[in-house]
């Protein structure tokens, strides 16, 4: 199955319940190339902290299920 990326390089995000991580910049994608493999973005964060994220859209542990979400498609007032 061909992988579906959620992120890239450059994107600003937040996460849902971490609020005190702050905004993040994605600052690395790192693909597989084997069949199967992952996709990883690292993401550096408003605290200092860079963290890393499986970015595959088709994969159950994808940084979107996990809450992170893109800033410009992401509204503050919603829960």
């Amino acid at each position: 199955m061909k992988q579906r990326l959620y992120l890239k390089v450059g994107d600003k995000v937040k996460h849902l319940r971490y609020f005190s991580w702050g905004v993040g910049e994605v600052v690395e994608e790192k693909h597989s190339d084997l069949p199967g493999g992952f996709c990883f973005v690292r993401i550096a964060f408003q605290d200092g902290k860079e963290r890393s994220f499986i970015n595959d859209i088709n994969n159950e542990l994808c940084c979107y299920f996990t809450g992170i979400r893109l800033i410009d498609k992401y509204n503050i007032w919603e829960t």
